[in-house]
């Protein structure tokens, strides 16, 4: 009994569902009608032999078949893509000078930078990591050719990517945070800081009381005092430690803002480099992020 070869574009519907959470936001962006996307899904039900989504309420969400082919289309993508922009990618040759925040730099973003460097093996990627606004400036003095940056989408250069909710973070398993009568205490970045101009301010506008307890200009650093109980801090919620948990109004905090996460551009927007190595990032980010 021969197999049947997968519709690697239904595959690419099924992935986006799940990314984008509905039928119509897929269909829209894989280019096709919506009941072009839904027959597609039918057909690869059809090639697997199982329904791959079942109503809960006035949802559709996956059966554990739909679960099992949705992880195999993820991988089964990830390797097209990569050998597609493998062999297309042979000839590209020079340099990239990439920068990206801490936030990102021990999850999901060395794995994008793992598979641009596979797939164009004849390209020298540069990669370093700091904070966001000196990044930008970098970037501005000539010294990067891409920047991953958050809170700078004001920026003629700036190319959003997402919109990541802020969360006030504190160390796992913590209860109380704000005692009555008592300053909270803060664990921040040196400034200039735009999480910590936005925590202080919407500290300031509850009413309550804090105090900095711990202040530095290393992220690592940020999540070791947070950790140690030195004081409660706020990012978004990419990248934060199994040691750390997210906090909010249940905990007596005042909500935060969102923060745009932006792509920006150098001065060499000419450089075909830097354009593969930007489509690879927010490739990524969407399957990372849950955009």
């Amino acid at each position: 009994m021969s197999l049947p070869n997968l519709d690697m574009d239904a595959l690419r519907t099924l992935v986006a569902i799940l990314q984008l959470g509905s039928l119509g936001r897929a269909a829209e962006r894989v280019g096709r009608s919506q009941s072009a996307a839904s027959q597609q899904i039918k057909k690869l039900e059809s090639q697997f032999g199982q329904p791959l989504f079942r109503k809960q309420g006035r949802n559709m969400v996956l059966t554990e078949t739909g679960e099992l082919a949705h992880s195999y289309a993820r991988r089964i993508l990830e390797l097209n893509d990569e050998a597609v922009r493998g062999v297309a990618g042979m000839s590209v040759e020079g340099v990239v000078r990439f920068g990206l925040p801490g936030d990102f730099a021990e999850t999901w973003l060395p794995a994008a930078l793992g598979q641009f460097k596979r797939a164009h093996p004849a390209v020298r990627v540069d990669v370093e990591v700091a904070r966001n606004g000196l990044l930008l400036e970098r970037l501005d003095r000539g010294e990067f050719d891409l920047v991953l940056a958050m809170g700078h989408g004001s920026r003629a250069d700036a190319r959003r990517v997402a919109t990541l909710p802020m969360t006030w973070i504190g160390p796992a398993g913590v209860d109380a945070v704000v005692k009555a009568g008592t300053p909270l205490d803060l664990a921040l970045y040196n400034p200039p800081c735009f999480f910590r101009r936005a925590g202080i301010e919407a500290l300031d506008h509850a009413s309550m009381p804090w105090r900095l307890a711990y202040a530095t200009a290393s992220l690592q650093s940020l999540w070791a005092g947070v950790a140690a109980g030195l004081g409660i801090t706020l990012r978004t919620t990419a990248g934060i430690p199994p040691s750390l948990m997210r906090l909010d109004e249940r905990h007596g905090l005042p909500p935060l803002p969102v923060v745009e996460l932006c792509l920006h551009s150098g001065q060499n927007t000419s450089n075909p480099v830097s354009g593969q190595l930007e489509r690879v990032v927010i490739d990524h980010a969407v399957g990372n992020l849950g955009l």
